[in-house]
């Protein structure tokens, strides 16, 4: 009796921990690749892709730090705030070597990688997230590559 108790109690604790299933985000058509009709993102656009390059502090980990905290905050105001449609953000090492100096600066570095459409807006919006990063931490610049992308969704 006690045996069958103690299995009824972990299935009832195992089905408590099943959750609904997850809204797909994969495709009910496998004869395309990518989206089609969404008027948000039109084909005939002209992307760009824009990397931007964030020092978060020395490799040392030496004052100047930007904490995780401190970037999640910076994301969540200045980037997604103005992409809200999305961005991918990876880990990096840099170095760079100012005029003068004998030994090149090591760095740990975020660097978030925008798919946007060439338009003023999205133009402004990349150099207001460059402009207020110099500004919280006082960093010199913030590197910016940009160039023509062929996107599809």
């Amino acid at each position: 009796m006690q045996k069958r108790l103690l299995l009824a109690a972990l299935f009832l604790a195992v089905a408590g921990c099943a959750s609904p299933p997850a809204v797909s985000v994969h495709t009910h058509d496998p004869a395309s690749a990518t989206l089609q009709g969404d008027a948000t993102r039109p084909a005939q656009a002209q992307w760009i892709r824009t990397e931007l390059y964030f020092s978060v502090g020395t490799l040392e980990g030496k004052e100047g730090a930007v904490s995780p905290a401190r970037w999640r905050e910076f994301l969540d105001q200045e980037v997604t705030s103005r992409f809200p449609d999305g961005f991918t953000v990876f880990d990096a090492y840099g170095q760079w070597r100012d005029h003068g100096a004998r030994e090149p600066e090591r760095l740990a570095t975020k660097v978030i990688v925008i798919l946007h459409e060439n338009s003023a807006k999205n133009i402004a919006n990349i150099e207001a997230i460059r402009l207020a990063y110099k500004r919280i931490t006082g960093d010199l610049s913030v590197l910016r590559l940009s160039q023509p992308a062929q996107v599809s969704f």
